[in-house]
């Protein structure tokens, strides 16, 4: 909802989900084999429009940077606009991602609403390099439907046998979890 949201406001042609082989920011946690991660990403945006997933960050094996990406893409396409969707939490953390001054003088950032984020707090907390971005209308603070359940709730739940909320999980992407036991 999010991405659909963040492109209709943002005025987006398109949004690419990144699953990322090796998450750099969750060292030691337990994820589902990569490409079961990418399957369950395509899954999810089959039927929505201007939304797709991307292997450009899908390299087992590899760590993969946001920085280092949007300077792939950026050299595949320019003249592409990019702006870079995440949520409150990860804002709050961007000025422990690798090269993050870099990535904040490419990009505009849009962050989304999360539960127990206050926005302004952020913005005031913030290193003064992001608070020039959002100063500059290079970070856009979206007033997005928060969504009170995150990643880390779903997969806890998987693990547990029970059945995510409804509509927390696209009806494929749950039987293809639980078809191949990718929490459990």
């Amino acid at each position: 909802a999010f991405a659909q949201e963040a492109r209709a406001s943002l005025a987006l042609d398109r949004v690419l989900f990144l699953p990322t082989a090796q998450p750099p920011h969750k060292p030691g946690r337990k994820f589902a084999p990569p490409l079961h991660r990418y399957v369950m990403v395509e899954l999810a945006l089959l039927g929505e429009e201007g939304l797709f997933a991307s292997p450009v960050e899908w390299t087992p094996g590899r760590t993969a940077y946001t920085v280092e990406t949007v300077e792939r893409l950026a050299a595949e396409h320019p003249g592409w606009r990019f702006v870079l969707l995440i949520g409150a939490d990860s804002f709050g953390d961007l000025p422990q991602w690798r090269r993050w001054r870099d990535l904040v003088a490419q990009v505009e950032i849009a962050v989304a609403v999360r539960p127990g984020w206050d926005l302004r707090d952020l913005r005031e907390a913030a290193p003064a390099e992001l608070r020039a971005a959002v100063d500059a209308g290079r970070v856009h603070f979206l007033a997005n439907t928060p969504v009170g359940l995150s990643s880390t709730d779903l997969r806890a739940a998987l693990e547990r046998g029970e059945t995510p909320p409804a509509g927390s999980l696209p009806p494929r992407v749950l039987d293809y979890a639980c078809k191949y036991h990718l929490y459990r």
